[in-house]
């Protein structure tokens, strides 16, 4: 499978948030305002203004001592994007030939950014308040098409994140969790299939993050959005039918 893609290591991320900032300097995203909410995580969540977020964890270790896990947290630039399928018009959402990246463009506003955000597995895509606008990870694009490391991986200092052809990206990945099994006996990698955007977990994925890892369906949603696909018609249905039956009596 050709194109790129990044290998995450879990167990060398420090949450120092160096590929937080990086993501906001180059890609000149504004600054959002955050607060002390009892957690090392800031902001709480991705925005249309932050693309790039390590979210933090904190548990008890089979030891009884408290085990903290960092997961940066990312667009996985799915190798068959399901949100591609949303938009009718197919140049809304574009894979990028040279590098696989999935890549956002205006024509979205005239989407629901619902049906957009449901449809991702990972619970990406976030819109602007107000516009319509969507936005995410780039795999910053314009840099690697002109020969350099996506903004986030060039800044990170304990190799936690690293960046390259994907097939080779694959190969690492595997050899590293074959390295850390004797520290680390529950560590799995997650991704690895389907995406190019692939984590080396410490632990089961459950555990450190809920969309640390998802199981896409050939038809291009997981499970849990499917059901919410389900859901949501049934849900307005129902509103009809309570109109109509008061509109009777």
């Amino acid at each position: 499978m050709e194109g790129k893609a990044f290998f995450i290591d879990t167990t060398l991320c420090t949450g120092c948030r160096g590929c937080q900032i990086a993501c906001k300097q180059w890609n000149q995203l504004p600054a959002t305002k955050t607060e002390n909410w009892g957690s090392h995580q800031n902001p709480k969540d991705l925005s249309f203004y932050t693309y790039k977020l390590v979210r933090f964890f904190e548990d008890t270790g089979d030891d009884d001592k408290p085990v903290w896990y960092f997961f940066p947290d990312q667009c996985r630039h799915c190798v068959d994007p399901p949100c591609k399928e949303i938009p009718e018009d197919p140049n809304a959402v574009i894979v990028d030939e040279l590098t696989g990246a999935v890549l956002y463009t205006d024509k979205l506003k005239k989407v629901s950014s619902e049906d957009m955000q449901e449809s991702c597995p990972y619970n990406i895509p976030r819109a602007q308040p107000g516009t319509g606008y969507m936005a995410k990870c780039t795999m910053c694009v314009d840099r690697v098409q002109n020969g350099l490391l996506p903004a986030c991986v060039k800044t990170c200092p304990t190799g936690a994140m690293i960046f390259g052809d994907r097939d080779k990206m694959v190969a690492l990945a595997k050899k590293r969790l074959a390295e850390v099994k004797g520290k680390f006996p529950k560590a799995t990698l997650s991704g690895i299939e389907d995406t190019r955007v692939f984590y080396l977990l410490a632990d089961k994925p459950a555990k450190i993050y809920e969309y640390a890892q998802a199981t896409i369906t050939p038809g291009g949603i997981d499970r849990k959005t499917a059901l919410k696909r389900i859901a949501r018609p049934l849900k307005e249905l129902s509103k009809e039918w309570q109109l109509l039956h008061k509109l009777a009596s």
